[in-house]
């Protein structure tokens, strides 16, 4: 009996070590070459949201919008994530509960951005690119488009960052 056991707990520690998650010292074409395809996916997901957020630049602002004839700003957000298949909060402050914590100094392309444009809760979101470079559907109006974390109009709305 106690084989028995002790052959079963060696057998489920293996398994777990198994499922832990894709090794990275593959190589392409090699017998896990698999394994190294889902590591690819994975560090490129963000990259993804990002291009999918350039893909709809100079779109139409329309307040819950939500697909190509028009975005509000979380309806992109929405729209970009849905893109690689992650379903998200629909509203600003909803997106801001459910996502994950960033620090400023560490964001990435696809984090998030929020801002409290209108207090005491978070009114807009915008989605991380490079070099505090952010792509959002600002207002009524006006169309898709880049701004910056340098302007001081959204350094100081800015209330945190967050991902997915």
């Amino acid at each position: 009996m106690d084989i028995l056991r002790w052959g079963t707990i060696i057998i489920a520690i293996f398994w777990l070590l198994a499922c832990t998650g894709p090794q990275v010292n593959h190589k392409p074409g090699g017998k896990n070459s698999s394994t190294l395809a889902v590591t690819k996916t994975l560090t490129h997901t963000p990259a993804k949201v990002v291009a999918t957020a350039r893909s709809v630049l100079g779109t139409r602002y329309r307040y819950g919008g939500d697909n190509t004839d028009g975005f509000d700003c979380s309806g992109l957000v929405s729209y970009a994530y849905r893109s690689i298949g992650i379903t998200v909060p629909r509203s600003s402050s909803e997106q801001f509960r459910q996502s994950i914590p960033v620090p400023l100094h560490k964001l990435q392309p696809g984090d998030l951005l929020f801002f409290r444009l209108n207090p005491p809760k978070i009114s807009h979101v915008a989605i991380y690119d490079h070099e505090g470079r952010f792509i959002h559907a600002p207002s009524s109006g006006k169309q898709v488009g880049y701004a910056s974390l340098s302007n001081p109009y959204w350094r100081d709305h800015l209330v945190a960052a967050g991902r997915f």
